[in-house]
């Protein structure tokens, strides 16, 4: 029998474990006209529960039949081409340049709430952190406001804590792996976009490998001219430099000390880039075919083949449904809004 098949955000038809390319690419041949853009990734929808601004606080993602799904296991890493009113799609150029990864947006640009897949919850909401207690805000650390790109992570994978990085020699610190979308547009929490990858960075955070995947909206009107860390470099003067700062000193604010950074701060490559999101690609199959220790990570899932943490579509609404009902979103102090000099 046939392992079911799950339609990515561009209603491509992916074996439920959304196959990362190996040996061959899957490509785009350009990225598709606006407002067909719009239309295909409306098919993953979100539904709030709990109140903004407190602990309580979840977003569920859910497809537009109405079917709950989680943004960590059941959403494509790989955006695929679909066949418009029954027209087959061109045939996609064979160059690596051209591939499009779905990103999970979990904060928009100049934001300050830390919003973050919740990898040890059921069905993976996307929830505010918490630290003793209290709600996670990153500080503005003069000049900068918020989060200075959009945030968030490329689903299906995962960085290790059991595998040591070959260069880096740290280990991977437990959660998919991250994205700073340098596109124009603000984007949402729960917003699922296109993205071309342009380079990475080796962030080490107290001693865990943290990467940071250097990424541009494909609907972005700079995403034609921009297709490597070089071209940012050189269209964005400041940019990137800006970027090391503020993964840098984000957590000094909070007493925490600055951040690390392997190859001597430098940004690796896009080829660099696709090699490590690969193998986190594949730290993910092996973490959802349970061939690895879980720990506390929360597995379920509704789409992906031959998985031991695979549940019902009932199973699935019975969780968002225990779940607080949504409501007034809560007051956010003053205090977010003020600037730190370090």
């Amino acid at each position: 029998m046939r392992p079911p098949l799950l339609r990515s955000s561009l209603g491509s038809l992916l074996t439920g474990f959304g196959s990362f390319p190996r040996n061959k690419a899957v490509t785009q041949a350009a990225a598709p006209p606006l407002l067909s853009y719009l239309r295909k990734t409306m098919h993953y929808q979100t539904e709030p529960r709990g109140h903004q601004n407190s602990p309580d606080y979840r977003l569920y993602f859910k497809t537009s039949e109405g079917k709950y799904i989680s943004p960590f296991h059941d959403i494509p890493l790989i955006a695929e081409t679909e066949q418009d009113n029954n027209v087959p799609a061109k045939k996609p150029k064979r160059n690596e340049s051209e591939v499009l990864y779905n990103m999970v947006v979990e904060v928009p640009r100049w934001s300050n709430a830390k919003m973050e897949i919740a990898t040890k919850e059921p069905l993976n909401p996307i929830k505010q952190d918490v630290k003793k207690g209290k709600l996670r805000y990153v500080a503005n650390i003069f000049p900068h406001k918020g989060y200075i790109w959009n945030y968030g992570a490329l689903p299906q994978t995962w960085e290790d804590p059991n595998h040591q990085d070959k260069d880096t020699k740290c280990c991977g610190d437990n959660d998919p792996i991250d994205v700073c979308d340098i596109g124009t547009q603000v984007c949402s929490p729960g917003q699922v976009i296109q993205v071309k990858v342009l380079g990475i960075l080796a962030m080490i955070d107290e001693g865990e490998m943290d990467w940071k995947v250097i990424a541009i909206n494909a609907q972005d009107p700079d995403a034609k001219n921009l297709n490597s860390i070089d071209d940012v470099r050189k269209s964005r003067p400041g940019h990137l430099e800006a970027t090391v700062e503020w993964f840098r000193k984000y957590k000094v604010p909070d007493g925490k000390p600055e951040n690390q950074f392997g190859f001597n701060e430098q940004f690796k490559d896009k080829d660099f880039a696709v090699k490590i999101i690969q193998s986190t690609h594949e730290h993910w199959r092996a973490l959802v075919q349970k061939q690895t220790n879980p720990g506390e990570i929360e597995c379920k899932n509704l789409c992906c083949c031959d998985s031991p943490f695979k549940c019902s579509a009932e199973d699935a609404r019975d969780v968002v449904q225990s779940a607080p009902a949504c409501g007034s979103a809560h007051p956010v102090s003053p205090e977010v809004d003020k600037w730190h000099f370090v």
